[in-house]
């Protein structure tokens, strides 16, 4: 099974999905231009003021008072255009953020078991941590810086054009320059953001996975080889970011260079005109300041192309998440009729050899089977296929003789690993259930032999930032769900395999009480609780090899009863 990375999108389907959201909004869309489009437009009043100012001190005419109270006027009405400008921007770009992030992490929640297993965690962490903080970042301050420059740009290049045509053509020479910038930028820099972003995800990969295992790390004395790993990863990520840097270094002293031709064009041009009195000087100075204002709004446009690049290299990550298929809920049945199950021709491989082989096996109403076999003989995949988390190759999983469109909806799965989410305990258990009284809850914890959390009191903060649970009170909580949900069918992947040998009767006894009754599946970790099963099924290399009652394998003398003489030798 090799780690894989989940889906990226490309900048036309993420403009989409974006767009998608504006549509939803259309009268805050239209107020939110407006006012970025009033805030740049007014801008343009200070260099015209200036002009005419200029004019007017050439001519010696008037005072200058009016002209100052007009300056100050346009400075005080672009900066509250501005301000209303960019919080209306932040406000609606977060509107947008926030609908996009809960499709990614509805979709993260909602990945099958299967998927989780073959993608890297790091790489899913990633997208819902760094990259979504990387687009917040953009939105609440690279978006309005963006949008009012580029509108700004538009409107003074409008200005300058209506004020001479012949002054706005000497400015349009810089446009190659700016244009063979970017050409050489955009092309370099957009892969090397990409791998920046790749990078950061396998750095998290290795923190998460060594974080994780710190126990197992520390008890094999490998931290060395561990530190090496992040060490090394952090050191790639640490790389593609100073060659992103120097490559936006670069592309500065090209974008200063355009800066320096246009301005000493639009100069020389006004003075030949000047000196043929086919224009003022001072509509010249407020040529040369409309050119000089594009210095600030284009040097933003074309440096924030790093944060611009790096944001759309998040947001396509975020949008292939986005985009992954919908896996609407499954409506849990609830039934006293408890089916037969069937498991037909099933096979199934993570892309190399066959897990399972062609395996048939039936289970019979309320049934209680226990699967044993050797460590990859393919009993967890075969749960996960029961369970509906895993989607066989070939083959198909009957309820009384049926194929049903969600296996999920039928079969409750209780896995070895279970998470305490942060909450009340009440809560915690109710997630099987959200509708379920406290009455009904206290019943689920006391048939499992939870009187523990009855005691403590359904409104204890439990997981992170409550009361912490040893790993045998969180699989009763599991367990809890399991009988609060009330499934017609059960599967336990090792349920109780978390227990010490101390309680691990009373986990097997509270396992017993929440499948009671239920057609069940048990992945035995423990051979006392195949023995006290209905029906043991040994699997090897992904076939059935052996099944029977305890007893009758145990007479046939054949691998089952080799594994049971060895485990009751272990006392």
């Amino acid at each position: 099974m090799s780690d894989q990375l989940l889906p990226v999108s490309t900048g036309r389907r993420a403009g989409r999905v974006v767009w998608d959201v504006l549509r939803t909004r259309p009268v805050a869309t239209a107020v939110t231009l407006l006012s970025a489009v009033a805030a740049a437009a007014s801008g343009l009043v200070a260099p015209a003021v200036l002009g005419r100012l200029v004019d007017a001190v050439d001519r010696q005419e008037g005072s200058i008072g009016p002209f100052l109270v007009a300056l100050l006027a346009a400075a005080l009405l672009t900066a509250v255009l501005t301000g209303v400008s960019v919080v209306l921007m932040a406000r609606l770009g977060e509107t947008v953020l926030a609908r996009l992030r809960e499709r990614v992490v509805d979709r993260a929640l909602h990945l099958p078991s299967a998927t989780l297993d073959r993608v890297r965690g790091g790489d899913l962490l990633s997208r819902v941590a760094d990259d979504v903080a990387k687009v917040a970042e953009a939105v609440t301050s690279g978006l309005p810086q963006v949008v009012g420059a580029g509108l700004t740009v538009l409107l003074t290049l409008l200005g300058l054009g209506a004020l001479d045509w012949r002054l706005a053509l000497a400015g349009l020479v810089a446009l190659p320059l700016y244009v063979a910038a970017l050409r050489w930028y955009l092309p370099r820099s957009g892969p090397r953001y990409a791998a920046e972003r790749v990078a950061m995800g396998e750095r998290s990969q290795a923190l998460v996975s060594s974080v994780q295992g710190a126990d197992t790390v520390h008890a094999y004395a490998d931290e060395a080889r561990h530190r090496a790993v992040v060490d090394d990863r952090s050191a790639r990520s640490l790389s593609i970011t100073l060659d992103v840097f120097r490559l936006y270094t670069d592309f500065g002293w090209r974008t200063n260079r355009a800066e320096y031709v246009g301005l000493a064009a639009v100069l020389a041009v006004g003075f030949v005109l000047v000196r043929a009195d086919t224009v003022t000087v001072g509509a010249v100075t407020t040529a040369a300041l409309l050119f000089h204002r594009l210095f600030g709004p284009l040097g933003l446009l074309l440096f924030t192309f790093d944060d611009i690049q790096s944001a759309g290299a998040s947001l396509v990550r975020m949008v292939g998440v986005a985009d992954l298929p919908d896996v609407p809920p499954a409506a849990r049945a609830r039934s006293t009729t408890r089916p037969a199950v069937e498991l037909r021709g099933i096979r199934h491989s993570y892309g190399g050899p066959a897990v399972l082989d062609d395996v048939d096996l039936v289970l019979a109403p309320g049934e209680h089977t226990a699967l044993v076999g050797a460590s990859g003989a393919g009993k967890t995949t075969l749960a996960g296929v029961l369970a509906g988390a895993l989607e066989p190759s070939a083959g198909r999983v009957l309820l009384d003789g049926a194929p049903v469109e969600d296996l999920r909806a039928h079969v409750g799965l209780v896995s070895q690993e279970v998470h305490v989410f942060a909450g009340t305990l009440a809560d915690d258990v109710r997630l099987a259930c959200p509708d379920a009284t406290d009455a009904e809850v206290t019943a689920a914890l006391e048939t499992v032999g939870a009187g523990w959390a009855v005691a403590m009191g359904l409104g204890t903060l439990v997981g992170e930032g409550g009361r912490e649970l040893t790993a045998p009170q969180a699989q009763q909580l599991a367990l809890a769900r399991l009988v609060l949900a009330d499934p017609p069918v059960a599967v336990l992947d090792e349920a109780t395999a978390e227990a010490g040998s101390a309680g691990a009767r009373d986990l097997e006894e509270s396992a017993d009480a929440a499948v009671r009754g239920r057609t069940t599946l048990v992945v035995a970790h423990r051979l006392s609780q195949a023995a006290r099963a209905d029906r043991v099924v040994v699997l090897a290399a992904g076939r059935v090899v052996e099944q029977g009652t305890h007893d009758e394998l145990v007479a046939a003398g054949g691998g089952y009863a080799r594994l049971w003489a060895a485990w009751s030798a272990r006392g």
